[in-house]
This record gives C-alpha cells, structure tokens and sequence, in this order.
C-alpha cells in the first residue's frame, strides 16, 4: 500500500494533460477488456468465478450397465434475477473459454472418491450481484452453432453419449438443453443464492448427477432428463469422508455393492438424495466439495457378493468438513438374507386425455430422531432397480391402470430390514439397533415435463403412498416383490 507521503510528492499534471491521460488510460481499458485476456485485472465490481463439475459414478458397471457418460458442454451462465427466462437479457458466462472451445466430458471418469471431475473455466470480470438462476447449455448432437469439441468419443451418435458396457454406444437425447440451458433453479442451488461480492474469489460447483439424469425410453433410446445441483464451495474443508465396514468383520464389504448418499430436508420435509456415490474397494467414501456450512445426514445400504443384504444406516447431522471414521453395516441373518423389492406402477393423466410425465421414484424409511419425532429418509436403491421412468404412449404396466391415463412401471431393490440410526459425536458414531418386527416403507414418485430439464408438472407434483396394491400396510419380506399402490398424477400438462 502506498504511503501519504508517496502521494504528496506526486507530479501535479496540468488539466489538458490530464484529460487526455485520462483518454488514454480509458482507450487502453477497452482493449484490454476487448482482448480476452486471463491476466485482466478485476475492476472495483467485479470478482473471479472458478468453475468445477463432480460426479459421483453410483451406476458405473458393475452397479449398473453404462462405462461412461458423455456430455459436452458450450456455456455455464447465471442471471441474478429469479424470474429471468430464456431470453431475457444479463445472463453472465461463468466460463467463458467454453463459448469458443466446448469440453465433452465423461461424466463417470472419476473414481467414486475422487473430489473434482473437472475445472470447466474460470471468469475474473464477473458483475458483482446475488445470482439466482445457473445453467449449463450442451453442444447440439447434430452440430449446429459451428462450434464442437476438438475430439468426440461418441462417433456418429452426436455429442452427447452413453456407452454400455456391452460396448454399444446410444445417443443420448436432448430437449431445450441444447438451445436453452439445463436450469439448475434457485432450490437447487443449495446455500441460497451465489453473492458475489467485488474483488471476491469464488469457487462454484456443479454436480451433475448422472445416474439420476439418464431415462430409457419404452422404444429403447437413452434421453437426457437432468438432475443437477450448485452451490459455492470451499476446496479444503467442505468435504464428507467415511469408510463402510462390516460390523461382524469389520472389514469392507465383501463383493457386490455398497452405495452411501447424502440427504437433506425438502420442502415436503423429508430427506432427499443430495449426492449419492458407490464406495471403492478399500469401503471408503469421499464426496467433496460441499457447499460451505450445510449439514447433511449420511444413509448407506449394501448387499454382498452373496447376495446378502444389509440393513440401511442412518447417520444425522453430519456438518461439511467431516470424517466420520468408520459406519458398520448390520447384515442379515438366518435363513432369509436376500434383499426385497418394490414394485409399482405411475400413470399420468391431464383431463379426460392420458398424460406424458418423467417420474423419478424413491423409497424411504422412517427413523426416531433422538431429541424426538420422526423423518422419513431415502434409501438408495440396489442395482436391479429402474427408479427413473418415462410415462408416455411407449410405457406398459403389469396390472390395471386409470382409463385415459399412460403408465409406466418402477422396480425399487431395498433391504428387508429396518434402518438403524447413529449420532456423530466427539469423533465417533453412537449408532441405535434397528427396530425389531415387520418392515415398513413408503414410496414417493416426483412428476416433471419430459425434455423440459426437470420442470415440475402434475398437481400435486409429489405422490406417495405407504400401502400396497390391497390398500394395507406396505411391508416387504427379504427374497419377495411386493406390489405397492399405484401412484395416480391428474393435471399433467
């Protein structure tokens, strides 16, 4: 910082001098904020914006059937007001690199502990404001706009992919995403809106949840139906970091899949999936980074290379910032070890006419909090569950139907058991024994318009029940399907 006394000896510039220095100094701003260039100093309202993407790969083979995930990204932008639209002008490029060179990037590339998938880019000249609204545009498969990534893994199926582990390669169906944006909304930007202040640094991550974001349609294509979330970040310490183990062993699950998500309150007030990741082979887990001062509560489920199923743990309030050591998982015993599973149908209707709807349907628990009450929390489904369906013309269902409706059928693989629940404290889990007898469960579906990029439909738009197709209690018993109630939307547009 410069002292009184280096300002006092200052050369006094007579005022014609000084107005064309001052043309000059303002000449050279504009070519140099014309240039591009990453050196460009920030002026007093503006601040730099780094942007990184994350992917947690839960359904990469062999807990699922695809290899890799392709998308190509062309644009991240965010507007400052909740009601701006498509076309509305002041959206603001948070990467401006992409416009001119866009990033096809493999959305399972990085192992299930690994923070950061990529950096997509960086702005230093952000607008100081509070930005509501974030969105990602996605390069057109048929290559229009002119601009493309410099390679393209997905050969002739556009540039947007998915690539089964059979090796078969299906292009991955866009709506508006392409032209408009896949709109991350202002609930999905967790932490409230992204205040940037002048001359602040600012790391804002995306996830982009891929496996809750792939739908295959009745006519066997694969289309994009986004599930993203945002918020600002700390790199060092927001992350969440644990090891699943076996409590008879206490050794990581042998063989099949263990999968742990992070969960928080909806509007409804139950828990829901915020991040979901499949642990490695060491059992540990790493989802980072978070969004800075939000706690999360941890679920995870398993079923071993056996077969055998584990009951559901529940660990609350676990803040940013934390390793929760080791989480053991119960497993079953006696003779009936084998997970259930869940099975329903969805129909849509709109009026007298069948509706079109992407359903996304979870099944959930009931734990006891400690300080009293309940919550209804998610639990992650095993593979062999079809959790993300199109309701349309092309979907079937097993069983009867509404009349004028469409409808489309879910399968949930749960454990048999109840959950049990754990408190994190001074370092260690205090985890309470699952309750003992019958095991319960409600099913909720979520209705949005398909290739809209997850806008909300129906009314309501959220349905759940906790009966099965004979209107009692929906129980479930380990090695058998039950039916559950069907989910009926009205009003869909």
């Amino acid at each position: 910082m410069r002292s009184r006394e280096s300002f006092a000896r200052k050369k006094v510039i007579p005022y014609g001098s000084a107005c064309v220095l001052a043309v000059a100094i303002a000449a050279a701003l504009v070519l140099v904020s014309c240039s591009g260039s990453s050196t460009t100093m920030m002026s007093p309202q503006t601040a730099n914006i780094r942007v990184t993407l994350t992917d947690p790969p839960s359904c990469a083979f062999p807990n699922g059937s695809f290899d890799h995930v392709y998308v190509s990204i062309r644009s991240v932008q965010a507007h400052t007001s909740l009601t701006a639209d498509d076309n509305t002008a002041g959206w603001q490029e948070l990467a401006p690199q992409l416009n001119s060179s866009p990033m096809q990037i493999d959305l399972f590339a990085a192992a299930s502990n690994t923070c950061l998938l990529t950096n997509l880019g960086s702005n230093s000249a952000l607008p100081a404001g509070t930005y509501q609204q974030i969105r990602l545009l996605l390069v057109p498969n048929d290559g229009s706009g002119g601009v493309t990534p410099s390679t393209n893994a997905c050969g002739s199926q556009g540039f947007n992919c998915v690539v089964l582990h059979d090796g078969g390669t299906n292009e991955l169906q866009l709506s508006s995403q392409a032209n408009t944006g896949i709109k991350i909304p202002p609930g999905q930007v967790v932490g409230g809106p992204i205040v940037v202040s002048p001359g602040q640094d600012i790391d804002l991550n995306i996830d982009f949840d891929a496996c809750h974001s792939i739908l295959q349609e009745g006519n066997g294509k694969f289309r994009l139906k986004p599930v993203l979330t945002a918020g600002q970040v700390s790199t060092n310490t927001s992350g969440i970091n644990g090891k699943i183990v076996d409590s008879l062993t206490n050794m990581p699950v042998a063989g099949g899949t263990v999968l742990v998500a992070l969960e928080r309150k909806d509007a409804t007030g139950a828990d829901v999936i915020f991040l979901e990741t499949a642990v490695d082979s060491s059992g540990s887990f790493n989802f980072c980074p978070l969004p800075a001062g939000i706690t999360f509560d941890v679920v995870a489920t398993a079923v071993n290379g056996k077969g055998v199923a584990y009951n559901a743990t529940v660990v609350l309030s676990v803040p940013g910032g934390t390793n929760v050591g080791n989480i053991s998982l119960l497993p079953e015993s006696g003779a009936l070890t084998a997970p259930a599973t869940l099975q329903g149908n969805v129909t849509a209707a709109n009026g007298t006419a069948a509706g079109t709807i992407d359903a996304a349907v979870t099944a959930q628990q009931e734990v006891k909090l400690p300080g009293g009450g309940t919550l209804l929390v998610a639990i992650p489904a095993e593979p062999g569950s079809v959790s993300n369906i199109a309701v349309d013309s092309t979907s079937t269902c097993t069983g009867a139907a509404l009349l004028n409706a469409n409808c489309g059928e879910y399968k949930l693989v749960v454990p048999a058991s109840n959950p049990q629940v754990g408190v994190l404290s001074n370092g260690s889990i205090s985890l309470t024994p699952p309750a003992a007898g019958s095991v319960a469960y409600t099913v909720r579906a979520d209705a949005f318009v398909p290739m809209s990029g997850g806008a909300p439909t129906c009314s309501p738009n959220t349905q759940t029940t906790n009966l099965n197709s004979v209107g009692t209690t929906l129980l479930v018993t380990s090695g058998a399907t039950t039916q559950v109630k069907q989910l009926d939307f009205l009003g869909c547009s």
